[in-house]
């Protein structure tokens, strides 16, 4: 007779998941000097961080394929952002909307993050270079291919128990399906993100900052369903630890430049924000929070080590990035309360979960 799995072990191999998916990831695609190489290991962290079964080839495929879409959507959109202002921007309003309203309606999680990206990090770059804006477009799908290829990778080599004692679990608790509460969850989050996707299109630097864009567009997703004070405590918190995760891994690769310990130091964040991020069989009360902080970790260092491979001026451009996640996320949270503060039917502090 089979002994029970136990729901510790359920979150030790998850954790060791989160480590080995991630980092291989990283490892491979920085290996190949990818001009995104920190697309792979982004994209991998945002499914290995939740408390999913192994993912079926279909699920696999469909994430790719919508972020592909969002992609070349942001990338249609651009011809009339360019050329009729106003039109374009109700547009990238709208589609952006929509992304959200999506996961505030108890769409899947991943394919509302995604899509948000997707038509954030297209329309952004694209307003400064279409050849470059192809340059993405190809990366960061290459980059999802190769991240979905080492989840499957780490589900294969720590895989889930054969004897069906783990059972799924949703990432987070199921949101209102009410319809009004769900469209005015959507515009909170669309109240984040699109002023800032605005000030990336007026910029003639988002190229280079477009890590910071897909954390931006993951702020929004952050805040679709929570309370206003959980919401904003989450962005401060997650910015901070993963704020203060890159400059500890910067610092000690100024002092030994080298791919191994870059790797290592990815696996080591891994383990230790794993373990505020899994608790049991699901998420710790938590976790949203630290997997966001781990993916900042990354979307600040990652960059930066590029910047450092190509002669750029990696310290100057990894402040301005660090500094421009702490504006967008004090933005963000100026946004949150502003926004609940004149939201009519439920008070800035009641959790919509418990509606």
């Amino acid at each position: 007779m089979p002994v029970p799995y136990q729901a510790s072990d359920v979150a030790t191999r998850r954790i060791l998941r989160l480590a080995l998916g991630t980092s291989l990831a990283l490892w491979f695609s920085q290996a190949l000097a990818w001009d995104m190489s920190f697309v792979a290991p982004i994209l991998a962290l945002t499914v290995l961080g939740l408390p999913l079964p192994a993912l079926r080839l279909k699920a696999g495929l469909t994430i790719v394929f919508v972020l592909f879409v969002a992609l070349n959507a942001g990338l249609m959109l651009l011809p009339v952002i360019l050329n009729y202002r106003i039109a374009g921007i109700l547009l990238l309003a709208l589609a952006l909307y929509w992304s959200f309203y999506f996961t505030a309606r108890g769409g899947n999680p991943l394919l509302g993050t995604f899509a948000t990206i997707g038509i954030a990090l297209a329309t952004a770059v694209g307003s400064v270079s279409l050849d470059v804006v192809l340059v993405v477009i190809e990366g960061v799908t290459l980059g999802a291919i190769v991240g979905i290829a080492f989840v499957w990778l780490a589900h294969l080599l720590l895989p889930d128990p054969a004897d069906g004692s783990q059972a799924p679990t949703a990432p987070r608790p199921a949101p209102s399906t009410d319809l009004s509460e769900a469209r005015q969850n959507a515009f909170r989050s669309l109240a984040i993100v699109l002023p800032v996707a605005l000030w990336f299109l007026l910029s003639s630097q988002s190229a280079a900052y477009a890590a910071v864009m897909i954390k931006v567009a993951s702020m929004g997703q952050q805040a679709t369903n929570e309370a206003t004070r959980e919401a904003a405590g989450s962005l401060i918190r997650s910015t901070i630890i993963g704020g203060i995760a890159a400059v500890i891994a910067w610092q000690l690769l100024r002092i030994y430049p080298s791919l191994a310990l870059y790797t290592l130091l990815v696996a080591l964040a891994a383990l230790v924000f794993g373990r505020r991020t899994f608790h049991g069989a699901g998420l710790h009360a938590d976790g949203e929070t630290w997997s966001y902080g781990f993916m900042t970790m990354i979307v600040i260092l990652a960059p930066a080590v590029l910047d450092s491979a190509t002669g750029a001026s990696a310290d100057v451009k990894f402040v301005d990035r660090l500094l421009m996640f702490a504006g967008a996320t004090l933005y963000a949270v100026a946004a949150v309360y502003v926004f609940d503060a004149f939201r009519p039917g439920r008070p800035a502090n009641e959790n919509p979960a418990a509606s």
